[in-house]
């Protein structure tokens, strides 16, 4: 082993080995750091993509009167002209006060 570390050529090679492998601007560890990064962004991306198929459903929905009209009477409980509105909430929905002893 020792008659190997006496080789000059032996020696740059070893010295550049780790050189690019830890050292350098594109070592191997920025190289994984990157593709770490490169994986998170692909991963935000589909998620993005997923949110925009989601807004794109709801737009078509909110696009016709039936839509709007729904959207109108769930979320903002809007009603027609003699028309009532019974609002039914069961009691696993609710948010229930603890009594303090």
């Amino acid at each position: 082993m020792l008659k190997y570390l006496k080789n000059i050529f032996v020696l740059v090679f070893i010295v550049f080995a780790v050189w690019m492998l830890f050292i350098d601007s594109n070592s191997l560890i920025i190289h994984r750091e990157l593709n770490d990064d490169i994986n998170d962004l692909e991963n935000e991306k589909a998620y993005y993509n997923n949110e925009i198929e989601k807004d794109n459903k709801a737009i078509k929905e909110l696009s016709t009167d039936n839509g709007i009209e729904k959207l109108a009477r769930e979320k903002y409980y809007m009603k027609k002209e003699n028309e009532d509105i019974f609002i039914i909430e069961y009691e696993d929905s609710l948010k229930l006060k603890k009594k303090d002893e």
